[in-house]
């Protein structure tokens, strides 16, 4: 496309200013502390150190307001989680090496670059993360998507990576943002699906501008340029097959930021929700024998209550009201209200305003996203990550004008939520252009925590202290070989029989891959039964002794 200039006049990238001076007397608020802190960002002092680079000059180019991501995972098998942070780089530079960051656990929560010692080396431009064993040898391995071709990096098993890209066959050379593994044919091999969001160009970038007239960044809709997702089926060799057409995923195509996988409609094979900016949501249901079809239209989670398609950005997924089934939350930009749909097995039910999520987020542009329940009370939380994508509303701080705080919604009785500090759940509100958000317990002490990537800043590591925790229980569901099940579904049950479920899963949230494994606050309870619903649909029950550490359940080893 060549070059031109535009006034921007989309919907999902133009923010109205009927409201900035209510904005603006908002923000006072949050700078005075009303309640304790369940996060302090500690990244530095950890030893986890990464100032992500967008590459930004004198042009707006498109993919440099949409970068990075991070990876909360277990990369040496020794129990703690490791993190790998995405850089961007320069997109007139495409061959440059990407200056990517490896992360080893102490085993407390500390961290040492290794980097250097990894072998970790990509060209391209970095833009997300997911994580999984795609070889089966029981090493986790990472995917890094980029605009351009994106990177498979091999875990050895020592502490050193290798990119395989080529040989395995998933060089996808588009410009893709979040990735997860998942196996949808139920054969133990990990198959792979890449959203991919525009088809750009450097070339034909285009010019777009703010309300007086300054240089800004366009949106998707101004390329009028979408790309399809792809589909990767695993061969069992280390090598993948592009399915992306046969599997029927090629029917539909939309600008995709975000994606989940998980068994929506309760048969036992894993479908996927793709979170689509501007166009509609899919969710692509597993018909098996490697087909899909996309129901989103017709279950109800496609667009808003009126049937306009959102700025879908990051996703999750989890059993909110604890009827079997896996309810959505999918976030989008500010002035529009996030998509909480509940899973009723048949159709799904928006109900954002009634829960409490309406006004909490309303006001950012909300990208990275994960349930968790930060203070162990049994209740489900959220955690939001936020940045701006346009200059249309005053800027929050001097030094960067896309910045926000980020949002931590706190689970309530009766399925609600509420925002219980104003201040992304900090001591004192920190602004930034927030963007991949991943999640796991990096010290061992049974809160989750959180690593932000945020755009031309340093990460923050968002370490829990939330008041008052509870008890708490980790679960690992492996198979006979020890490796991670993701798609297992694990249900605790209380002396008191109030359940909770959740399923294990890497991707999801933006552009992130998080910890692989159930985290269940309990409360004040200190006893009850643990099942897993393992992929393809068999049942086990494994004895629980004693709470506050993790599990380790093997499949074929419980009651069944």
């Amino acid at each position: 496309m060549t070059r031109a200039h535009h006034r921007i006049t989309r919907p999902c990238w133009v923010v109205l200013l009927w409201t900035l001076t209510a904005c603006g007397q908002g923000e006072q608020v949050e700078e005075t502390p009303t309640a304790d802190p369940w996060f302090r960002e500690e990244g530095g002092a950890r030893g986890l150190v990464f100032e992500h680079r967008s590459g930004h000059g004198e042009a707006f180019y498109f993919p440099e307001l949409m970068g990075g991501g991070a990876a909360l995972f277990d990369m040496d098998g020794d129990g703690d989680l490791d993190a790998f942070c995405v850089q961007s780089g320069k997109l007139d530079a495409p061959e440059a090496v990407t200056e990517h960051r490896l992360f080893a656990n102490r085993g407390d929560g500390h961290f040492d670059d290794v980097t250097a010692a990894s072998g970790i080396s990509t060209r391209g431009y970095g833009m997300g993360v997911t994580s999984g064993d795609y070889d089966g040898d029981g090493d986790t391995d990472l995917y890094v998507t980029q605009v351009g071709p994106n990177a498979l990096l091999q875990n050895l098993g020592d502490g050193r990576f290798t990119e395989v890209t080529s040989a395995a066959g998933v060089g996808d050379d588009g410009w893709g943002t979040s990735a997860c593994f998942f196996d949808k044919d139920g054969d133990g091999d990990l198959d792979l699906f890449v959203a991919n969001y525009v088809d750009w160009s450097v070339d034909g970038e285009l010019a777009c501008f703010g309300p007086t007239g300054q240089p800004d960044y366009c949106g998707p809709t101004s390329y009028s340029a979408t790309r399809s997702d792809v589909l990767y089926e695993n061969r069992g060799d280390g090598t993948f097959a592009d399915v992306s057409e046969s599997s029927g995923i090629q029917a539909t195509f939309g600008n995709g930021l975000g994606v989940v996988a998980g068994d929506f409609n309760g048969d036992d094979r894993p479908d996927l929700f793709v979170a689509n900016d501007q166009t509609p949501d899919q969710l692509w249901i597993n018909q098996g024998e490697g087909r899909f079809v996309d129901r989103a239209e017709l279950t109800g989670c496609a667009r808003d209550r009126n049937g306009t398609s959102r700025a879908g950005m990051g996703v999750d997924s989890a059993d909110l009201d604890a009827n079997g089934t896996l309810d959505l939350l999918v976030v989008h930009m500010a002035r529009e209200h996030d998509g909480l749909f509940f899973n009723k097995g048949r159709f799904f039910t928006e109900r954002t305003v009634e829960v409490g999520l309406g006004l909490a987020t309303l006001q950012r542009t909300r990208f990275g996203v994960g349930f968790m329940d930060f203070n162990n009370d049994a209740l489900m939380d959220a955690y939001v990550a936020n940045g701006r994508v346009n200059l249309q509303m005053a800027p929050l701080v001097e030094d960067d004008p896309y910045a926000e705080p980020n949002t931590l919604l706190r689970g309530l009785p009766g399925g609600r939520f509420e925002d219980p500090l104003h201040r992304g759940g900090c001591e004192q509100v920190l602004h930034a252009t927030s963007r991949g958000a991943a999640f796991g317990d990096v010290n061992g002490d049974g809160g989750v925590d959180v690593l932000v990537v945020n755009r031309d800043g340093p990460a923050h590591l968002f370490m829990n202290c939330a008041p008052a925790r509870g008890h708490w229980l980790g679960v690992r569901a492996v198979d006979e070989q020890g490796r991670d099940v993701l798609g297992a579904f694990v249900t605790w049950t209380d002396r008191a029989g109030r359940v909770q479920r959740r399923e294990v899963k890497s991707g999801f949230s933006y552009c992130s891959a998080s910890a692989a494994r159930a985290h269940f606050g309990l409360g004040e309870e200190q006893a009850g039964s643990l099942s897993v619903r393992w992929p393809g649909g068999t049942s086990e029950s494994f004895a629980v002794h004693g709470v506050d550490r993790v599990m380790l359940v093997k499949r074929g080893e419980g009651e069944g």
